[in-house]
């Protein structure tokens, strides 16, 4: 039992002395000139647009394009620019708390057409598409409107705060409050809901280190991946609700899509 908490008592403090060295820098250091320099230049010419093209071919023969998709969710079509600027959210069709890309296949799958898996590159550009409809429109999540989206938000916040795997690791233990703004690997580590990051409100995003596109729950597999935890599968309940979470934290925020990113 000593040697137990001796364990995890070194592990907490390594991470704290790595953030705490790692000290508040200027923003500068994040990148490279020459990455510097190429982000500035994909703010005019964003690689992502081509895949968000791509989605818009595919709605249109998946689910017969924007009306079909407001058809499907028995909303009117103006409505739908607002009504994605709620998701995740709970939909009776499926009586599932789902994100947009879930939402696609459920789509899908109604008007005779096989899913898309969650991780192919054809899903990446409809859920990029989907969500960028909702441009410039503040996300809405709404945590308190029924039974399975509070379920959904606690599981959430309980899948954030659990540190799991040998290094006794998890989402809060880079974005909780005494971590924010410290360093790891050169990259500040972000307040997930702060204005300047809104981190939901710009995914699907294109990241440079990758040329791709990754969707949030992607992303947040990614950040398992580097820290040797096992990840939790896309568009399971726990990785859902971690998406419903993190969203709550940007709510308010002016959706842009497609996102760029390092």
């Amino acid at each position: 039992m000593k040697t137990g908490f001796l364990k995890t008592l070194l592990i907490a403090s390594t991470l704290s002395a790595f953030c705490a060295t790692s000290v508040l820098a200027e923003e500068k250091l994040s990148m490279s000139d020459a990455d510097r320099a190429m982000y500035e230049e994909m703010q005019e010419n964003n690689p992502a647009d081509v895949f968000v093209a791509e989605g818009e071919e595919l709605i249109e023969e998946q689910v017969g394009g924007e009306a079909g998709l407001a058809k499907f969710l028995g909303i009117a079509a103006d409505d739908l620019p607002k009504y994605l600027a709620g998701f995740p959210r709970y939909i009776k069709k499926v009586d599932m708390v789902v994100a947009i890309d879930q939402m696609i296949q459920a789509a899908q799958a109604a008007n005779g057409n096989k899913p898309y898996k969650l991780n192919s590159p054809e899903m990446d550009a409809l859920a990029s598409y989907v969500k960028s409809l909702a441009n410039d429109e503040p996300f809405n999540i709404d945590v308190a409107a029924d039974e399975h989206i509070k379920a959904m938000y606690e599981l959430g916040k309980e899948t954030f705060e659990t540190r799991r795997g040998g290094r006794g690791l998890g989402c809060i233990s880079c974005h909780s409050a005494d971590i924010v703004g410290s360093r790891l690997r050169m990259q500040i580590l972000p307040d997930l809901g702060a204005p300047k990051v809104k981190a939901a409100a710009t995914w699907p995003a294109y990241r440079m280190t990758k040329s791709k596109m990754f969707t949030l729950q992607q992303r947040f597999q990614q950040c398992m991946k580097n820290a040797l935890l096992a990840k939790i599968p896309l568009g399971s309940k726990d990785m859902v609700a971690l998406e419903v979470y993190v969203t709550d934290m940007a709510k308010g925020e002016t959706i842009a899509i497609p996102g760029l990113k390092r």
